[in-house]
């Protein structure tokens, strides 16, 4: 016969298995559903069931496919010219809280890339610069001409920017004033030595993506266990995206780490700002959405307070924390770029002034991992302390369909739902109010009796199954 104690746990495994049942009986409809580019992310999948070439979107709106850049024509493109940024891409430029704690601050590229070499992967200079004639925007390109010791070769040798490595002329490891940044200007969340890199792509058939980049001169990795900080890096590329259908925002989707989450857009938090025409402020009030970027990390969140880094479900010693410090206001100054099909074009004088060569950059825009003899690398189970830089905003794969850039290994069938709620942070300065969702998702307020959904709620507090419920319902 069985014990209390065994009895105990059998009915925990039985309440587990019918859990399980549940969320695999549920995961395809939901799935759909909540991702509304799914069905073009797996056109093979889903041709039988297609009646013809339009979809609906999770609000059961019809709406036209959207198309990668290559496919986007005379025909079908969604805007009418690459010579100035619509204005409701302004209009709707999300936001940035920065952290109240933060050290490193949003920094101007062009005077980033002054500090630098650009090296081969064995450290090789393959383009120096001096206090005089420091390296520029300009010098990044998509190949690299290399200088031949055999002065009889008449051939030109070329080296793909890939395995190009900006290499910091100071020691980082110090912290040159290079590497702080510039704090926004409170009241306006002006940097005038921080602009940010707007990117829109017409996606086709009323389709638009609004990539805003925001840079970093220095990642401040985390602290695990007390331990760190780990996986530190020279120059920092995060950002989001906002997806419109004939000027109406529809998606918002933000980076964090390795990932990031999706929201449909009216699931974001807002803010009333006065309207900004040509830079001058109107009496119209909007709206604007609202991002706040982790401390050190600048991993870019919906809400407040402390969030998991990078793993699958809640996990207290590796985090990410946010607050409502300086806001930055990234659409007060930037660099702004239109593709329409496969041609980028420079859409204001800051961005002409540097040009298009700089995109195409495909190297680091950072120091490459340090090796374990240099005193300044520590290694660790989970990091090393520093790591390679980043790549640059057209490596993000801003040609996507679906709304994140990436999955994740365990993210089997490719999905990227968008959230109905904002996702709940941990820890003491998390903020709850009527847009934020509870972290084990919509499914299980539809349990009956209070008593099971209790039992429910207690087998997936910070569990894997929580996770997966929240993943699929949003």
């Amino acid at each position: 016969m069985l014990n209390n104690f065994n009895r105990k746990y059998l009915l925990y495994g039985i309440l587990l298995l019918l859990e399980l049942v549940a969320v695999s009986v549920c995961i395809e409809d939901p799935l759909i559903n909540d991702d509304p580019f799914f069905e073009l992310m797996h056109e093979e999948l889903f041709k039988s069931k297609r009646n013809n070439e339009y979809g609906y979107d999770s609000f059961g709106e019809k709406l036209p496919p959207i198309l990668p850049p290559e496919k986007v024509n005379d025909d079908n493109k969604s805007l009418l010219d690459n010579s100035e940024v619509p204005s409701y891409v302004i209009d709707f430029c999300p936001l940035v809280h920065l952290h109240t704690e933060e050290e490193y601050w949003p920094s101007d590229i062009a005077d980033y890339v002054k500090n630098f070499n650009l090296t081969d992967a064995t450290g090789n200079i393959i383009l120096g610069g001096t206090s005089e004639n420091p390296l520029s925007l300009k010098d990044l390109k998509a190949y690299y001409k290399l200088k031949h010791k055999n002065k009889k070769s008449k051939k030109d040798k070329f080296i793909s920017s890939s395995s190009v490595v900006m290499t910091s002329i100071d020691d980082f490891d110090k912290d040159p004033d290079w590497l702080i940044g510039h704090r926004p200007k409170f009241g306006t969340g002006y940097i005038k030595k921080g602009p940010a890199v707007l990117v829109v792509v017409d996606k086709g058939n009323g389709w638009v993506d609004a990539f805003w980049f925001y840079f970093y001169p220095f990642n401040w990795g985390p602290y695990v266990m007390g331990g760190g900080p780990w996986g530190n890096h020279v120059g920092d590329w995060e950002h989001s995206l906002v997806r419109f259908y004939k000027g109406e925002p529809k998606y918002l989707w933000m980076s964090a780490h390795s990932g990031g989450v999706a929201y449909r857009y009216s699931a974001i938090e807002k803010m009333k700002k006065l309207r900004r025409v040509n830079g001058k402020l109107t009496p119209e009030v909007i709206e604007r959405p609202l991002i706040f970027a982790a401390r050190g990390t600048h991993a870019n969140y919906a809400s407040v307070g402390q969030h998991a880094h990078d793993v699958p479900f809640f996990f207290m010693p590796l985090s990410d924390f946010t607050d409502r410090g300086l806001m930055w206001d990234p659409s007060l100054n930037l660099y702004s770029y239109i593709q329409i099909g496969t041609t980028i074009t420079p859409a204001n004088d800051k961005s002409k002034k540097v040009g298009t060569d700089w995109l195409y950059f495909a190297g680091k825009w950072g120091d490459k991992e340090l090796p374990r003899s240099d005193p300044r690398q520590k290694w660790s189970v989970f990091q090393m302390k520093y790591i390679n830089g980043p790549t640059g905003p057209l490596f993000k794969h801003l040609d996507r369909i679906s709304l994140c850039p990436s999955f994740k290994w365990w993210n089997f069938l490719n999905s990227c739902p968008q959230r109905r709620f904002i996702k709940k942070s941990n820890g003491l300065n998390a903020e709850k109010n009527d847009l934020i969702g509870d972290n084990c998702g919509v499914l299980l307020y539809k349990i009956r009796p209070k008593w099971l959904r209790g039992i429910f709620r207690l087998i997936m507090w910070r569990g894997v199954i929580c996770f997966i419920m929240e993943f699929f319902t949003g």
